[in-house]
């Protein structure tokens, strides 16, 4: 067991709370947490959904209020209660993981928004808000082109904005959570770089990740929290992401390859030859057995996705050809796909795989609706709500009622909705697009079981990720994509992590 505060060696304190409680209606999210961080220092905060990171975080910025009894420290200025206003004062500034950005609006104009739309100014001084932009991004020593819109740019350069937007203001302390989400290794790596130099300018960092290799990379310090309860706060040099996974759950993952029950024979479930799509991806000869799981991995812009939106006819090709279970298929609409049995869960679940304010009920059975229309073309309620059950309990969503909005569910348990809402089709090819990211590490390994489970059924799976370790130890097979292209194949049980960044890397220069 890994020793917790005792080991910290103290140094001036920008921020110390105390007896930090918080409870929602029948829920108790903090228990007595006390938490601190040093001025300058990068601190982490790990544990899994529903740890209580979130609202830790809501109360150091001032959105969330603690219950009474709680002390806040900043400087020489104690509070009971931080109000926002509190907050910016002290130079405290959050970036949520929807960066929350203006995608109409330039690059200039969302890094400069803060001083536009402070005081009483009746008119814009352009010059003024090109300076401020250009400072801005001195600071993490970047130059991204000012007039171009926002959402023409990829998600990593869309981080740095939302970063240099921070840095206009007397930044003391900088919250992230979870920055890297969208980001390949060799953008993450170039943002934890960001991070560091802020570090050596005496801005503090407080990161948020569930990719625990980013948290050992980038931390001075660990906070863990589990269930609502501080676990301890560790030096980052003391532990590693094994221990730090313990600290989190209690247990242990161990990974293992996935490996086939039987042979690769007989017709395959997807055959492809020579698919391209013009600007997106060329020649790629793929083939997917029953009882499959293959992995595609690769830098940002590889294709990747846009192969997988073709597959499930949201991207048409513009030539080649593909069979499924040996029938040849167009790939020209979901429609099509479905009905050949594809499904398809896509890369964002927030917006593209899930209805947030409808019912966890409605977003299950959303894509068996037909297949329960009585005679007279009314819904079988009855045999509906027996599909949900039964996915529920198969999935082991955590639930409090069927009826309750989707978005009040946990990142995992959300995606457990998705998947659920595609196995209902029983498809025999099911394509997962980064089908864990954004969730923590105990849901993640629940997720990879129910994947692998499909597959010894005789599913054929198709997973997408960012991650190595993911397809690595998930799948039988890995294939590398390069600027649209397939470049290579590994064997799961005969490769490593290293062999195939080494890979990735020596192609992408």
């Amino acid at each position: 067991m890994v020793s917790g505060d005792s080991s910290i060696t103290m140094q001036s304190s920008f921020l110390s709370m105390q007896q930090i409680n918080k409870r929602y209606t029948g829920v108790q999210a903090l228990f007595d947490v006390d938490f601190d961080i040093q001025a300058g220092e990068i601190h982490c905060l790990a544990g899994t959904n529903g740890s209580g990171k979130s609202t830790l975080i809501k109360i150091i910025c001032g959105v969330e209020r603690a219950d009474a009894g709680a002390t806040i420290t900043i400087g020489d200025s104690v509070y009971t209660q931080l109000s926002r206003k509190d907050a910016l004062q002290h130079g405290i500034q959050v970036i949520y993981q929807d960066l929350s950005l203006f995608p109409n609006l330039t690059v200039q104009e969302n890094i400069s928004i803060g001083d536009t739309m402070s005081g009483s100014k009746r008119f814009i001084s352009w010059k003024q808000s090109r300076t401020i932009a250009i400072q801005a991004m001195e600071q993490i020593g970047i130059a991204l082109p000012l007039d171009k819109k926002v959402a023409h740019l990829s998600m990593a350069d869309q981080q740095l904005v939302a970063i240099s937007r921070a840095l206009t203001k007397d930044v003391r302390l900088l919250i992230m959570d979870e920055p890297t989400t969208a980001l390949t290794k060799k953008e993450v790596d170039a943002l934890l770089s960001v991070i560091k130099d802020l570090n050596k300018k005496g801005v503090a960092t407080l990161f948020i990740s569930h990719k625990l290799n980013e948290l050992m990379t980038v931390a001075n310090r660990i906070t863990v929290l589990r269930d609502g309860k501080k676990i301890g706060c560790y030096q980052a040099s003391d532990i590693d992401a094994k221990k730090l996974e313990y600290l989190m759950t209690g247990t242990t993952s161990s990974y293992t390859p996935y490996t086939l029950n039987k042979e690769r024979a007989g017709t395959p479930v997807l055959c492809c030859t020579k698919l391209s799509k013009k600007d997106n991806f060329h020649d790629i000869d793929l083939t997917v057995y029953p009882g499959e799981i293959v992995g595609i991995t690769g830098l940002l812009g590889s294709g990747r996705t846009e192969l997988a939106h073709s597959l499930f006819g949201l991207n048409p090709p513009t030539s080649g050809t593909c069979t499924i279970n040996g029938e040849p298929v167009a790939l020209k609409s979901v429609q099509e796909a479905v009905s050949m049995g594809v499904a398809c869960v896509p890369e964002n679940r927030l917006s593209d795989g899930l209805v947030l304010d409808q019912s966890i009920s409605k977003n299950i059975v959303m894509t068996i609706l037909d297949n329960h229309l009585s005679s007279l073309g009314l819904l079988d309620d009855e045999g509906l709500h027996e599909k949900v059950l039964e996915y529920v309990e198969a999935l082991q969503i955590k639930i409090s009622s069927p009826s309750s909005a989707v978005k009040t569910l946990s990142g995992g348990n959300q995606q457990r909705v998705v998947l659920a809402k595609w196995i209902a089709t029983n498809p025999t090819l099911f394509i997962l697009d980064n089908p864990t990211v954004g969730i923590d590490v105990a849901a993640k390994s629940s997720i990879h079981s129910i994947i692998k489970a499909l597959a010894e059924e005789g599913m054929a799976v198709l997973i997408i990720s960012d991650e190595i370790a993911e397809v690595l130890y998930n799948c039988n097979r890995v294939l590398v994509m390069n600027r649209g292209r397939i470049i290579g194949e590994f064997d799961s049980s005969s490769t490593t992590e290293n062999d195939i960044q080494a890979f990735i890397d020596f192609h992408a220069m």
